[in-house]
């Protein structure tokens, strides 16, 4: 780790490759100097560059105040104009462009009533943490720390710039910002940090739903997503975000089905076995599958074993409403509601009509289920046959794709001489469990059964002719 000794200005750093974007970035910064303002990489970039990590974004500070910025730069958008912010477009590359300011009078819990342009020095200490706190001149290769952020690098710390208390109580967002940083570096939290922290976590539910799903789905990410959960339980933050996780913690379950212990600990051991490539839905699908036990518990009057009956049904319900709150897309709902709604269902799998194991195969959330199904299996009695079974009955389904379109439709139908309506569509469903039992393997095959029914179904004859 390329972590220096000063608080102040450190020798200069060695180069090393930053990539195209870096390149870039690198270029805003000096273009600025030559026009003569100072500039820095700043934030998260410059921690990520002395953790010898790849920053995926560049933030940039500088004593330009923004028409300056306007000038120096072709393309521009304003997103925070009146805060100093802009956003510079170079080959479809996106930097923000700060110019150094000091906020004060913050009543709302995020954002200031009053900003003052400023210089560096006082820009860092508006910031939230100290990791993020420091400045890189990457054109004369120096480090400007002025809040001792080398120190809690080098220490594996995160630790408010200044007073904890005064900076969450200036934007409640920091509380999220706090454990995701702690969770995503592998950091501890400062004591008086996390003290503070713990006191503001009712604060944290004035955030905007959306910028609590932002930082929650990164909290989520393999493979840090149950150290983020653990993180979320310790600083009380679970109880206020995300109270349907919570009540798992005294969850119990049958040992006998999950020695690992109660709904809690399954789905925390289940977000650690996330892969890393796990699909941005897979953890949520995690966290939510078992939130219906809670509220369905019953015990065994005999062995007194707690029972949750119907809990997939009523964790979908639950996790369509968590998700609504935090305004995840509607088609995302969905897919995860899904996922909640059907995990009981491959308990079953080996008892299956054909037809039945094939429309669970040809659901368009199947992969994630099963990926879902694996997890669940590995995080308590880890027992794989069912997904060994479905993993093969999967795979002679991809040699089948005559099944997967219907042999007729309605107008096929309405052509033979059926009128539309209930018995159509119930014609129609046979001829589709028929073709998923290998009963009926072509189109020809299925209007000709379909003819032979009209007579006892409709007590007439098709018209000559119809069936063509």
């Amino acid at each position: 780790m390329a972590i220096l000794g000063s608080n102040k200005q450190a020798p200069a750093i060695a180069p090393r490759p930053i990539g195209r974007r870096g390149e870039l970035a690198l270029g805003i910064v000096q273009r600025l100097q030559e026009a003569g303002f100072p500039a820095y990489w700043v934030g998260g970039c410059v921690r990520d560059f002395l953790l010898e990590k790849e920053p995926q974004d560049y933030d940039i500070a500088t004593g330009a105040p923004p028409e300056q910025t306007e000038r120096l730069f072709l393309r521009t958008v304003p997103v925070g104009r009146q805060f100093g912010i802009l956003i510079v477009v170079e080959q479809d590359y996106r930097f923000e462009v700060a110019t150094f300011r000091a906020e004060a009078d913050y009543q709302d819990g995020r954002r200031p009533n009053r900003i003052t342009y400023s210089d560096a020095t006082a820009d860092a200490q508006r910031r939230d943490f100290t990791v993020n706190g420091l400045f890189y001149d990457p054109v004369r290769r120096q480090l400007f720390d002025w809040v001792n952020g080398q120190r809690d690098l080098r220490d594996k710390t995160i630790r408010t710039i200044g007073n904890p208390a005064e900076r969450f109580a200036e934007d409640h967002l920091r509380l999220l910002r706090a454990v995701r940083f702690a969770a995503q570096l592998g950091f501890q939290i400062e004591p008086g940090t996390l003290s503070a922290l713990q006191t503001f976590a009712p604060k944290s539910v004035q955030v905007s739903a959306e910028r609590i799903r932002e930082e929650l789905l990164k909290l989520f990410r393999p493979p840090q997503a149950a150290r983020g959960l653990d993180l979320l339980r310790m600083t009380g933050l679970l109880a206020h975000l995300l109270p349907e996780i919570a009540a798992l913690i005294p969850c119990e379950q049958s040992p006998d089905f999950h020695p690992e212990g109660s709904a809690y600990d399954h789905v925390r051991l289940m977000l650690e076995l996330l892969p890393a490539d796990a699909a941005s839905s897979l953890p949520w699908a995690v966290l939510l599958h078992d939130i219906g036990k809670p509220p369905t518990t019953t015990r065994d009057p005999i062995t007194g074993l707690p029972h949750f009956y119907g809990h997939e049904k009523a964790g979908a319900d639950l996790a369509e409403a968590v998700l609504m709150r935090l305004k995840f897309p509607r088609k995302q709902i969905d897919e995860i509601a899904a996922c909640v709604r059907h995990h009981m269902q491959f308990k079953d799998v080996p008892r299956m009509r054909k037809s039945t194991l094939r429309r669970v195969l040809m659901r368009p959330t199947f992969p994630l289920e099963l990926e879902l199904h694996r997890l669940d299996c590995v995080g308590s009695h880890q027992n794989l046959e069912i997904y060994r079974l479905l993993v093969a009955e999967a795979e002679q389904l991809r040699t089948q794709s005559h099944l997967r379109p219907p042999l007729l439709h309605g107008h096929d139908l309405i052509a033979m001489g059926w009128p539309a309506g209930p018995v159509l569509g119930q014609v129609l469903r046979e001829i589709r469990e028929r073709q998923l039992e290998d009963e009926l393997a072509s189109p020809a095959q299925a209007r000709a059964w379909a003819q032979e029914q009209m007579a006892g179904r409709l007590g007439a004859k098709p018209e000559p002719g119809s069936a063509k």
